[in-house]
C-alpha cells in the first residue's frame, strides 16, 4: 500500500500567465505557495486483475479504457499500470471548485503514488511536467501550469513560464520571522459557492489575446510580490493583491459577481488591506491579507462564512506510507 500527501495551494500574483496562449508570446511569472491542506491518494494491489477507483463514487472496471475518472485513467496510462490495482482519494477541502488547485493536486499525487507503487522515485520536475501533459495535452483542459508545479515542489515559489514551454522554479527566500509574519497575515474564507473552474477558465483563455495588457501587469505583479516577500516588506502584499484582483476581474465576466464583491468590500472595511478569490474565480475560497490586529473585525464581518485555518507548507507531494508485502 502506498499513500501520498500532496498540498493544495494559494496563488499571490501572476495567475493566467501560465497559459500557453500567454507564455508563448510573453514570459509568464507567478508567485504561489503550498498550504497545509492536502489531497491523499491511496494505491493498493488487488488480489484479482480488476481496477477499483474510489472517490465521490466508486468504479470497478476490467480495463483502463472503461475508467470514467479521466485523471486516474490517463495517469495509469502514463505510468504503465494496466490492471490489478485499487486507487482512492481523500481531500481536506471540497474537492471540486475550491480554487485551491485540487484537480492538479490529485494528478500530481496520483502520479507520485503510482510510480512509488512500481518502485520508482520521480523528481518534482517530472511529476509536474507529466501532470501538465495529462491535463493540458491529453485531456485538453483550459488550464495553466502553476497548479501542477506548486503541488510537486511545495514551499513559496517564484515560477517563470518560458516561451519554449520550460518552467524555471525558484524558492522565495524568507527567514523564519518573515515567514511567520506572512502566515499570520493570511485568511481564507469559503464563499459557499462551488463552480466548474473550466467554465470560468475557458472564457478567460478565449479572452487572452484581448487582455494581454492586463495580463502583462499581472505578470509584473509577481515580481513585486517576490520583492516584498524577500525584502521584509510583507505588508505591501495586501495592496498588490488588491490591485491584482481588480485586473483579474477584467479577464472574464464570470470571475466575480455581486455576492463576492460585497464580501470583499466587507472585508476591506473591516481591516483587510487586500485579497482575491482563489483560483479561477466565481466562487470557492476568498483569500485575504489582513494585519493580525484587525482579523477579529474581519471574522465578525464575514461571520456567515466558514473560515479555513491554514499555514504555508514547505513540502510538495510526498509518500507518507509505503508498505510492500
Amino acid at each position: 500500500m502506498i499513500i501520498t500527501q500532496t498540498p493544495l495551494r494559494i496563488s499571490f500574483a501572476g495567475g493566467g500567465t501560465d497559459f500557453a496562449d500567454f507564455y508563448t508570446r510573453e514570459e509568464g511569472r507567478i508567485v504561489s505557495s503550498a498550504i497545509d491542506k492536502y489531497i491523499y491518494v491511496i494505491v493498493k494491489e488487488r488480489f484479482d486483475e480488476k481496477i477499483r477507483v474510489g472517490y465521490s463514487r466508486t468504479e470497478m472496471v476490467d480495463c483502463i479504457d472503461d475508467i470514467e475518472h479521466e485523471l486516474v485513467r490517463e495517469s495509469l496510462r502514463k505510468v504503465g499500470i494496466e490492471k490489478g490495482i485499487e486507487i482512492s482519494t481523500m481531500a481536506d477541502v471540497p474537492s471540486e471548485g475550491s480554487g485551491l488547485g485540487s484537480s492538479s493536486t490529485v494528478t500530481v499525487g496520483l502520479l507520485n503514488a503510482l510510480y512509488a507503487y512500481k518502485g520508482e522515485i520521480k523528481p518534482a520536475e517530472v511529476l509536474a511536467r507529466e501532470a501538465c501533459e495529462i491535463e493540458i495535452d491529453v485531456l485538453g483542459k483550459p488550464i495553466g501550469k502553476q497548479d501542477q508545479y506548486i503541488a510537486a515542489y511545495g514551499g513559496v515559489r517564484y515560477f517563470r513560464f518560458m516561451r519554449d514551454g520550460s518552467v524555471i522554479v525558484a524558492p522565495v527566500e524568507m527567514d523564519s520571522v518573515r515567514r511567520r509574519q506572512l502566515d499570520d497575515s493570511l485568511l481564507l474564507f469559503y464563499t459557499g459557492i462551488t463552480r466548474q473552474s473550466s467554465s470560468v477558465l475557458s472564457e478567460q483563455k478565449e479572452n487572452i489575446s484581448d487582455r494581454m495588457a492586463a495580463l502583462v501587469k499581472m505578470r509584473d505583479q509577481a515580481d513585486s510580490v517576490h520583492a516584498c516577500l524577500s525584502d521584509s516588506k510583507i505588508n505591501r502584499l495586501g495592496q498588490i493583491l488588491r490591485a491584482g484582483w481588480e485586473l483579474k476581474k477584467s479577464l472574464a465576466t464570470s470571475i466575480s459577481n455581486d455576492y463576492i464583491n460585497k464580501l470583499y468590500e466587507k472585508a476591506l472595511k473591516a481591516g483587510a488591506t487586500g485579497g482575491k478569490v482563489a483560483g479561477a474565480g466565481g466562487g470557492g475560497f476568498l483569500l485575504l491579507f489582513c494585519p493580525p490586529a484587525h482579523q477579529h473585525k474581519v471574522r465578525k464581518a464575514l461571520a456567515d462564512l466558514k473560515e479555513l485555518p491554514f499555514r504555508l507548507d514547505r513540502d510538495g507531494t510526498k509518500v507518507i506510507f509505503n508498505v510492500k508485502r
